[in-house]
């Protein structure tokens, strides 16, 4: 009797959790809109990534303002509010994290990417589920309603950041995946009746204001049979970079500036940022901009200009990241991958081959994707679901981002093991 009781407690915290995550996740994007909409006039679509219309000046002043109030509003944070706590803190440590600084924290990294900063705006609806699922906790403690074990905590968590994602980008099995694979590191039958029936709820809700569009406007039909044999080939170079990624964001991380120098080091990073924007527009934001046209260019003279924004890119991300800033990097990785899968299905086009281009930029964008965040299953099903691709682009998907996988974690620990040099005397 008690198990039942446990269990209708543990659905009722799905369902109650789905409904507000997804209304969370709902008005994150709302927010984003309208934060776009004011400093640069522009409303982003899978039509219209990029924002050319608002003008080179603009841009520039959009990142400028943007960034000093994203650098005053987390040193102000950082300095008189409780610290924030990570999803993996919460999960691993049992940390609580603070309502108050967890939204602060979270509507700044909107703030940041919706000006033009670059960083992945898909981290703050985790956060913010995750936090929702404590403060839920908490509610059903005070209820006396029942005293959850420490794996359905640390399940509702998991459940709760995969379904901010999933509310935010419409990808309900990519949520799932997230708390899966990344978070929870196990996929048992009660974990998926939790996590997969939460992600769908808040894709539900977060679908009410721009329904089920694709987030990435690609080409439609079946995938060319042949892209599953480039992906043994795609899929380890996407690895290397990938690792390379991981590797330099994870320095960021460790090292973001914390103490007053966030003050003038983040300005400076937007500054950079606006500056290369200025000619280059397709670095801005969480990545859509510049994966979209990288994706979908069937054009050779462009190869070189895209390949020097993929690199620029990384560098802007990474070192917005060191400056202070926090945000996600998951669209950053696809933006890099796409542009790297581009490159190869046109020099295979000059070759006669004549795969789609598009099927292999794919490819790359999930590959980097699946490097970079170690999560092959996660990676595979964002691409897939984000743009609405045919299921037969799930098999040379499932090749690349496995191998991309292995690749990049055998480089990782052999890097990451390799000896220290010793300092100059």
């Amino acid at each position: 009797m008690k198990s039942q009781h446990h269990d209708l407690i543990l659905a009722i915290s799905t369902v109650v959790l789905g409904v507000g995550v997804g209304f969370a996740s709902l008005l994150l994007g709302l927010i984003a809109e309208a934060i776009v909409h004011l400093f640069l006039n522009f409303t982003e679509t899978a039509a219209k990534p990029v924002a050319w219309a608002a003008g080179s000046t603009r841009r520039l002043v959009s990142l400028l303002i943007g960034g000093c109030l994203a650098a005053v509003i987390w040193y102000l944070m950082r300095r008189r509010m409780r610290p924030t706590v990570s999803i993996a803190q919460a999960l691993l440590e049992k940390k609580e994290m603070p309502p108050a600084t967890t939204t602060v924290h979270v509507l700044t990294q909107i703030l940041y990417v919706s000006v033009g900063g670059s960083v992945g705006r898909e981290l703050a609806p985790r956060e913010l589920g995750a936090m929702l699922a404590q403060s839920w906790e908490r509610v059903l403690h005070k209820m006396r309603a029942i005293t959850l074990s420490k794996e359905d905590r640390r399940l509702l968590i998991a459940a709760a950041a995969g379904a901010g994602f999933a509310g935010i980008y419409l990808s309900p099995l990519t949520g799932t995946m997230f708390a899966l694979e990344l978070l929870l590191k196990k996929a048992d039958l009660r974990a998926v009746l939790v996590s997969l029936p939460m992600a769908v709820i808040a894709m539900l809700i977060g679908s009410l204001h721009r329904g089920f569009a694709a987030y990435y406007a690609l080409g439609g039909g079946a995938f060319d049979w042949r892209v599953a044999l480039i992906a043994v080939v795609l899929g380890p170079v996407c690895g290397v970079v990938g690792a390379l990624f991981r590797m330099g964001f994870r320095w960021a991380t460790l090292h973001s500036t914390r103490d007053k120098n966030l003050l003038w080091q983040l300005p400076l990073m937007a500054a950079i940022t606006g500056l290369i924007a200025m000619q280059m527009p397709q670095i801005m934001g969480n990545g859509r901009a510049l994966a979209e046209p990288a994706m979908t260019n069937t054009q050779a003279n462009l190869i070189g200009f895209f390949l020097l924004a993929a690199l620029a890119k990384a560098l802007v991300t990474v070192f917005t990241l060191r400056a202070g800033a926090a945000g996600g990097t998951l669209t950053p990785s696809i933006a890099i991958g796409g542009v790297l899968g581009m490159t190869a299905g046109i020099a295979l086009a000059q070759l006669g081959l004549g795969l789609p281009i598009w099927q292999v930029a794919v490819l790359g964008a999930a590959s980097l994707l699946a490097a970079s965040q170690q999560a092959p299953l996660m990676a595979m099903f964002m691409l897939f679901e984000v743009s609405h691709l045919h299921p037969t682009a799930l098999v040379p998907l499932a090749i690349g981002t496995f191998l991309a996988w292995l690749v990049a974690r055998a480089c990782l620990s052999k890097w990451q093991s390799a000896p220290k040099p010793k300092p100059i005397q």
